[in-house]
């Protein structure tokens, strides 16, 4: 009797703490989780598992390596802030799948994506054909994102896919290359409107002739 009532003490105990490890951890719906943070959950719900099917073993010993996994999750997810590289070597970065109407089969060999994949995706955004695709981008978490074309705008420009250009201060050449245009060609727009830093912006986009530019806290 006396082990059923341990284990129903560290089931509520566990769960107290692993709710407390999650919110600590941060805010991310579960389709947006990185491959890091599914690994961590999965092994910090493991060493729970075990600690509850171990009763007589100590509790701290289940303890100490959540609350270690919890230090290592939350210390990566600072150093991700303050560095564009990290961010993208921990989270990985988004892929064109599709641009300007046209299937990147390179990139899609890359990211190991195939046509049945983008064909399921596509549906769960109710894209019937794919020719109806301006642009389609697979996101770090693995969703698709999708961008139709504007069939009642045949006049106008072509639409420009909506990427950042800077991001805490970086340039993203990638995203300049995809819109067609350059570094210098960014630079000089930004000078034109009042902007001679590019480190002191945290966040640039450019769609449809128009700038959106976020300055960085001071």
């Amino acid at each position: 009797m006396e082990e059923y009532i341990i284990i129903v003490a560290r089931t509520i105990f566990l769960y107290i703490v692993i709710l407390f490890i999650f919110r600590v951890m941060g805010k991310r719906e579960i389709g947006e989780l990185s491959v890091l943070d599914l690994v961590v959950f999965i092994m910090i719900a493991e060493m729970a598992v075990v600690a509850i099917e171990n009763p007589k073993d100590e509790l701290m010993v289940a303890l100490l390596p959540m609350l270690i996994l919890m230090g290592i999750q939350i210390i990566l997810a600072f150093v991700s802030l303050k560095s564009q590289r990290i961010r993208e070597l921990i989270d990985g970065k988004p892929s064109v799948i599709i641009n300007n109407g046209k299937i990147d089969e390179k990139e899609m060999r890359k990211q190991r994506y195939n046509f049945e994949d983008l064909l399921v995706q596509l549906r769960e955004k109710n894209v019937k054909n794919v020719a109806d695709v301006e642009f389609a981008i697979l996101e770090a978490s693995g969703k698709l994102s999708v961008f139709e074309k504007n069939k009642d705008r045949e006049k106008e420009e072509e639409a420009t896919l909506n990427l950042p250009l800077i991001m805490d201060g970086s340039i993203q050449e990638e995203h300049l290359k995809q819109i067609g245009k350059t570094n210098l060609w960014l630079r000089q727009q930004l000078r034109e409107l009042g902007y001679k830093d590019f480190k002191k912006i945290s966040y640039c986009s450019y769609n449809d002739g128009v700038f959106f530019i976020d300055i960085k806290d001071e």
